[in-house]
């Protein structure tokens, strides 16, 4: 239940649970790379968009993508808990994907693009709930008090890791052949069935969760900080509040920045800070 001591919840959580939770993030980073993997090629040849163009709009697209996860880290430790904003966002990327689906199958030309560039900031919002919450998720489903589940847990990453870069590597080899040889919306359809399935998975292991109450965003307290700050005008070290300001905005910055990067198959950092930072 929400709020209960991982310790007294010794029948759930587990590698039980958590492997549901690979399972769909697995499948996300499946139907992400599918997008964006071959996102180029569909904006110049069949968008007919300039490259230049269709570089600045995948690139803000990924901004976008890297951005919204820390609204949705936020409103996890805030308001709803991981758990629900993993269903919300879940639901939200299989929205993202039907729509793409439907832009490449069944709009004509005029409206094609307008659809299909709201389909993918759809997907950026879903993106946004999923990406600050799931391994965090994952990992609440191992005690650090309970000495098998705490090694367990380091186990765990590996497998994670090896899911993310198992999810990447089919898209690259089988989705992106697809999209060109086969047709766009069998590419993409591909998508929408795995991210269906994968819902269906997580909905299946929701019994066996461990779920943690939402504690306050550490990015509240932060800046309740920032604000005492400002308010006090001497401080007993003597230094001026725009010294503590200087560094109080250096390392909130960095850990915005380092939060909210992006994980590729071959840049792992980013993903093991997101956790060990405690951000989200």
């Amino acid at each position: 239940m929400p709020g209960n001591s991982p310790l007294k919840n010794t029948s759930r959580g587990g590698w039980k649970s958590a492997i549901f939770i690979i399972f769909v993030e697995v499948a996300e980073r499946f139907a992400y790379y599918g997008v964006a993997g071959n996102l180029m090629m569909y904006l110049t040849r069949v968008l007919g968009q300039p490259t230049a163009t269709a570089a600045k709009n995948v690139n803000i697209w990924q901004g976008v993508s890297a951005v919204f996860p820390v609204v949705g880290g936020f409103l996890a430790d805030s308001y709803i808990g991981r758990f629900r904003t993993i269903l919300l966002a879940s639901t939200i990327y299989l929205i993202g994907l039907v729509l793409l689906t439907v832009a490449v199958s069944a709009v004509p030309p005029p409206a094609q693009g307008t659809v299909f560039f709201i389909a993918l900031y759809v997907l950026a919002v879903g993106e946004g709930g999923h990406k600050p919450c799931v391994q965090t998720f994952a990992a609440d489903q191992f005690a650090e008090g309970l000495p098998e589940e705490k090694t367990a847990k380091s186990s765990f990453f590996n497998w994670w890791y090896v899911g993310i870069v198992c999810g990447a590597t089919a898209a690259v080899l089988v989705v992106i052949y697809v999209e060109d040889y086969v047709g766009w919306k069998f590419g993409f359809g591909m998508l929408v069935v795995a991210v269906a399935v994968a819902l269906v998975v997580f909905l299946i292991g929701s019994g066996s969760y461990r779920r943690q109450a939402p504690v306050g965003s550490p990015f509240t307290r932060v800046a309740q900080v920032m604000v005492a700050a400002v308010r006090k005008r001497r401080l007993a070290e003597g230094e001026g509040v725009g010294f503590v300001l200087k560094r109080m905005v250096g390392q909130f910055t960095l850990c915005l920045v380092l939060a909210s990067s992006g994980t590729s198959p071959f840049s792992p950092f980013p993903f093991y800070f997101q956790y060990f930072l405690g951000i989200f």
